[in-house]
């Protein structure tokens, strides 16, 4: 199979674009804004709420587990789903699966009937609408924005997402769970509510046309994977993230049981602020992504997310883990967040570059499949090290790994390879309307 199908059809062209790209990216900012605070809390509230019904490490980050389990087990059927239905209407359908499922976590609460299964029950839920809305997000760019500013969006989508989720998101749903569980999780639920109407308000036509009839989901889930396993530079960068994934996974996993109920003993609300430093440093990588590409390019803005990440779970490996060593590791978060927004605004454009509109769902779900779906087994990993050898123990492996992946980075992802991003497609339409 080519790399490019000759039958795909124009991406971002006349046909698919909506008459206001600008309105459309602003309203898709707006909704990536309010989502990602609701997760954000979400995923402060949770591993928080399994803290006052169990002290084990393992089990706290068993909730990572099932958030992120999902993407193992979901996303190359979702992937294809994606390519076949209205991807607005899968974001839509996404948001409200996910306020159900708060509203149902909220009813425990008040009962007081929380216990761990209901908490897994309700963060695998949650995980399995994040996916939907995840690969929809991805793959609607292309009909909203034409090229020219598809690194501009995905620059303001990312920052968003690091301003919302850990800037902002984090310590206010500290603060929240401070008040209380049941105004962290019904505060969520309300967000979530107002993304979804956001999304009614874009105009245009988002699903996908093809020139081919449809075919079974095993055979497209097979092209899907076709194309990203014959690229060489979007495999490698699928296997590098792979390890970075997991690195992040252990450090998610592990912070709560380290900052909150361990070695530093942080109150919820520190905590909070702890994960903003991740958030402070996406928002200045949002800002500076267009300049050092400029200066030293993509392929050296990406390595910097393989610093940031070593340092991310390597400095809690190194430090005495008393609490004192909250700033170093806040510090070390804030270089994975200004490394994090290089790899995440660059591979989203390389992507949507060389990839064909309508294979980005089932190909966003292939990549996400072996990269995030390393997420949950990372966390697993991450939990039980924790358990038997300690916090330091658990850092220091994930660090070692994120090092070993220097050299296939070195190797694979070239200037040369990493340019071919920014030719002219052959499809691309005429300038944004």
């Amino acid at each position: 199979m080519s790399e490019r199908s000759s039958t795909v059809p124009a991406a971002g062209t006349a046909a698919t674009r909506p008459a206001s790209s600008r309105r459309n990216e602003w309203l898709l900012i707006s909704f990536t804004g309010t989502t990602n605070t609701a997760d954000a809390v979400m995923r402060v509230a949770l591993p928080l709420l399994a803290t006052t019904v169990t002290d084990s490490p393992a089990l706290i980050a068993a909730v990572a587990i099932m958030l992120t389990l999902p993407w193992l087990v979901t996303a190359l059927h979702i992937g294809v789903l994606v390519d076949r239905r209205n991807r607005r209407s899968l974001m839509v359908g996404a948001e409200f699966a996910r306020m159900a499922a708060m509203a149902v976590v909220l009813v425990a609460v008040a009962t007081g009937t929380v216990n761990l299964p209901l908490i897994f029950a309700v963060a695998l839920a949650l995980g399995v609408a994040e996916v939907v809305a995840q690969l929809a997000a991805m793959s609607i760019i292309p009909s909203v924005t034409p090229k020219s500013r598809w690194q501009s969006l995905n620059a303001r989508l990312t920052a968003t997402e690091y301003v919302t989720f850990s800037f902002l998101g984090a310590p206010v749903g500290g603060f929240l769970v401070a008040i209380g569980f049941a105004a962290a999780l019904g505060t969520s639920g309300a967000v979530y509510l107002l993304g979804a109407l956001m999304l009614t308000m874009l105009v245009g036509d988002f699903a996908v046309r093809s020139t081919r009839e449809r075919r079974p989901a095993r055979v497209e889930i097979r092209e899907g994977l076709t194309f990203l396993w014959r690229h060489r530079l979007l495999r490698t960068m699928a296997a590098l993230i792979t390890v970075m994934a997991g690195c992040w996974a252990a450090w998610y996993a592990l912070i709560p049981a380290y900052a909150v109920g361990g070695p530093l003993g942080l109150t919820p609300a520190q905590y909070g602020f702890l994960l903003t430093s991740l958030g402070a440093g996406g928002v200045l990588g949002t800002a500076l992504v267009g300049p050092v590409n400029r200066l030293i390019g993509r392929r050296w803005a990406m390595f910097a997310d393989i610093v940031g990440t070593v340092a991310m779970v390597g400095v809690p490996a190194m430090v005495p883990g008393a609490p004192a060593s909250v700033w170093p590791v806040g510090v070390a978060a804030f270089l994975a967040g200004v490394g994090g927004t290089m790899w995440t605004v660059n591979s989203r454009v390389i992507s949507q570059s060389l990839v064909p509109n309508e294979l980005l769902g089932r190909f966003s779900a292939a990549s996400r499949l072996i990269s995030w779906g390393m997420v949950p087994v990372s966390a697993a990993i991450a939990g039980g090290l924790a358990q038997l050898f300690g916090f330091q123990v658990a850092f220091g492996v994930f660090a070692v790994a994120c090092l070993l992946m220097v050299y296939p980075f070195l190797r694979v992802v070239t200037a040369d390879a990493v340019a071919a991003a920014d030719a002219p497609r052959a499809d691309e339409g005429s300038g944004e309307k």
